[in-house]
């Protein structure tokens, strides 16, 4: 391929992924799902080496990246399969978190696989929203080994109706499995619509062009990094179990094009379920590493071989099984991309931000009854750091999230809850030549009794500033006004009201330094 035959063709295969990403929207029945989209779709070739993405969810898409080709290795692969898996130890990232792959097959020749990663607030734990304060992975739901879900066209009932009976809304359980199937589905025809128009051969030797034009620009990225050794050090609040201030450490040493990212000083595994999975680990590094690239550069596999990285097994970001990993997912992955930046602060400060809000401000809650029983899961914006052009972002997603709120309107139509009030939180981004951005407070009532699971970060250690800029203000969780650690489960009444104030962002350079570019600081406003 010309390098005009290679962009189209590249625009091609990611227009997959966004149709794939839309069907799966429009036919789900979850509001998490459908309005929140907490979904992420991708293309692969037949050796799982990953060769297209949407705009979708970074941890769900780095880690499908990173693992994939373990999964699909070493099957029997046959049209019309889909296997279904959530395992975070297999390629997944935490148990709610239910990825489909399906192969495709041009002409008896498998060109490649599409799949897809949804977030289900239900995948039965016993706490509400499944995602609970657990020790143990068997704690967090049901764990889906690979299996086939779709065999030769026909759906595997018995794998279906299995999920579904640990589940405890089998209507929305149903609707969103339906719904990851279909997008499957549509993505398996346009590929094979596709390579049948190239012919097979033509296609498979484009997702290797592709790969080779990802390296490229990758290698040339990585090569204006200054040679070196740079470590950063910061440290998570707590676990959930009682132990508190974990530290997390990285060094990253560049030579040439070339980059190991070595975590050997992080601590072990903990007790509670802030551990990582390898895989999450994986995608908060390529996530990083892909923001300091050419923004044409593909997001595939290429362009990532020049980055290793050194975990040890059993420490908190590789744990071993059976540790529980429900927020290592939303809540790590977040502050392992803080680490890195902080790293590569002493190399490149004018292209790095200050710390971000490093939290997803996990919220989990609902009710465990017969006759109304509800699941509810949300992530929160927050604040993010300054750079050396720009101010921080006020209330946005960060980082390894990609969603939108729940809006008001379906909250409180599809569960006893009032939103009583949801603004920025003005003053909360760090000062700075370019202040950080604010967080944002969200205040619920509860109209019924309800089991609430908060998983956050950064209620004890400020987003770090840069450069002479100032910290973000720490989030804050509370109810009926007193504070709440920051990992709590506990039961509330009707009446009673919780507020989230998530976390600003970092700001950067001293307020009075010379010499950065003037203009005015961003600001966008509310999320």
């Amino acid at each position: 391929m010309d390098a005009v035959e290679l962009s189209l063709f590249t625009s091609r295969v990611s227009a997959i992924c966004d149709e794939m990403g839309a069907l799966l929207r429009r036919a789900a029945f979850s509001p998490n799902i459908r309005d929140r989209l907490d979904f992420s779709c991708a293309l692969f070739d037949p050796r799982g080496r990953l060769c297209a993405q949407a705009a979708h969810i970074p941890v769900h898409l780095g880690s499908m990246a990173y693992a994939m080709a373990d999964l699909v290795a070493g099957r029997d692969w046959r049209a019309g399969d889909m296997l279904v898996v959530n395992d975070p130890f297999r390629g997944g990232t935490h148990l709610p978190d239910v990825t489909v792959i399906a192969p495709v097959f041009v002409a008896a020749v498998c060109v490649g696989f599409v799949a897809n990663r949804a977030h289900h607030a239900d995948i039965g734990a016993d706490a509400p929203g499944s995602m609970p304060l657990g020790c143990r992975l068997e704690d967090e739901g049901l764990l889906i080994a690979p299996t086939l879900l779709v065999e030769r066209e026909r759906l595997c009932r018995e794998v279906l109706d299995g999920i579904i009976a640990a589940t405890h809304n089998a209507t929305v359980t149903e609707g969103d499995f339906s719904a990851q199937i279909s997008a499957n589905r549509g993505g398996v025809a346009r590929v094979q619509a596709l390579a049948g128009r190239l012919g097979p051969d033509a296609y498979l030797e484009g997702l290797d062009a592709l790969n080779a034009y990802a390296a490229r620009l990758a290698r040339q990225a990585l090569r204006a990094l200054p040679d070196g050794e740079y470590r950063f050090d910061d440290l998570m609040d707590d676990d959930g179990q009682g132990q508190m201030d974990i530290p997390l450490r990285v060094a990253i040493r560049v030579q040439g094009h070339r980059v190991k990212v070595d975590f050997s000083a992080t601590a072990a595994q903990v007790r509670g379920n802030i551990n990582c999975p390898l895989s999450v680990t994986a995608a908060a590094v390529f996530y990083v590493f892909r923001c300091l690239m050419d923004a044409h550069t593909p997001a595939c596999a290429g362009a990532f071989e020049a980055i290793e990285l050194e975990v040890p097994p059993g420490s908190v970001l590789n744990a071993r099984p059976p540790a529980a990993v429900a927020a290592g997912n939303v809540e790590t992955s977040s502050r392992v991309v803080d680490l890195v930046l902080g790293a590569l602060a002493e190399a490149i400060p004018e292209r790095v931000a200050a710390a971000s809000q490093g939290s997803m401000n996990n919220i989990a809650m609902g009710a465990r009854r017969a006759d109304a029983g509800w699941d509810y899961y949300e992530t929160l914006g927050g604040g993010m750091g300054a750079g050396r052009h720009g101010g921080g972002l006020h209330a946005l997603q960060t980082h390894m999230t990609n969603t939108l709120n729940t809006p008001i309107e379906v909250l409180e139509s599809a569960w006893p809850l009032r939103v009583t009030h949801y603004a920025v939180r003005r003053g909360s981004g760090g000062e700075g030549r370019r202040p950080g951005g604010d967080g944002l407070v969200r205040g619920y009532e509860f109209l019924a009794p309800a089991t609430v699971t908060l998983l956050t970060e950064r209620r004890r250690h400020r987003p770090w500033g840069l450069c002479g800029g100032g910290a973000g203000s720490a989030g804050e969780n509370r109810l009926n006004g007193a504070l709440l650690a920051p990992k709590v489960c506990l039961d509330v009444r009707p009446g009673d009201r919780l507020e989230i104030h998530t976390p600003g962002g970092g700001g950067y350079g001293a307020p009075a330094a010379q010499g950065l570019p003037p203009g005015p600081v961003t600001d966008v406003g509310e999320d």
